[in-house]
């Protein structure tokens, strides 16, 4: 069902992997935590009805069940250089390994980030979510200023940068895949475009001046405030992006 190898998962681990449609383009991302007996897929609130109708669709024979557990289920992101310090402030444990996850009382602590800095996310239950974010004794970021912070650091989001219109290979997320895994939805456009096609575009962070004409396609931009300079994510031609 998706682009990494999560039939080998062991709880307490994690992976970012994708969702296909047959011609390998891309319906969303998700991380993915594995518990003793269930997946939490975390995914970005428009493609959350998607992905569900998806995995419903296509999930047939497994004994299997899904909930969307959205209404229940506070998710908060703590990022940037002391992140780790403000969370052993606040008593929580910190997980050593990217995606991995360690439990906080009736809390899940996750090595994930939402914009390329350092950073968790905390899953808890929705009713105690105040509580928390008062424990943590820190300023809330607002939408704006976390999407500058993903730019500068080069940080695609789905929805914006990366979208259905994309094969895997333009995005440069290539830890989302796991090229040796077993057959699922869109791999064979994958594995083509692997090994026998080459890709025209490319996902870059750039910083910009003036563009040259019909060199790239800016999907996002903002002003940096630690350089002054515009920086964007963009879809570069290929041989432009090597050079």
């Amino acid at each position: 069902m998706t682009t990494n190898d999560v039939e080998h998962l062991k709880p307490g681990e994690g992976c970012y992997a994708f969702f296909l449609n047959a011609q390998g383009r891309i319906l969303g991302d998700v991380n993915i935590l594995c518990f003793d007996d269930h997946l939490l897929l975390d995914t970005e609130p428009e493609t959350r009805q998607k992905l569900f109708e998806h995995l419903d669709r296509y999930i047939i024979a497994d004994d299997v069940t899904i909930e969307d557990v959205t209404g229940s289920i506070a998710t908060i992101a703590v990022e940037g250089p002391t992140a780790a310090s403000v969370l052993q402030n606040a008593g929580a444990p910190i997980p050593d390994l990217q995606n991995s996850w360690v439990r906080w009382d009736a809390r899940t602590v996750a090595r994930i980030n939402s914009t390329g800095s350092e950073g968790f996310f905390i899953f808890g239950p929705a009713a105690e979510k105040q509580v928390l974010i008062n424990a943590l004794a820190i300023p809330a970021a607002t939408a704006e200023e976390a999407r500058i912070v993903r730019i500068e650091h080069g940080r695609p989001r789905y929805g914006e940068e990366i979208t259905e219109r994309n094969l895997v290979q333009e995005t440069g997320q290539l830890h989302a895949v796991h090229f040796n895994k077993g057959c699922y939805l869109g791999q064979e456009i994958v594995e083509r475009v692997r090994s026998i096609a080459k890709i025209h575009r490319e996902l870059r962070r750039v910083e910009l001046d003036t563009p040259e004409p019909g060199q790239m396609e800016i999907m996002s931009s903002a002003v940096s405030p630690a350089t002054g300079k515009t920086v964007a994510l963009a879809y570069v031609k290929i041989e432009r992006s090597k050079s």
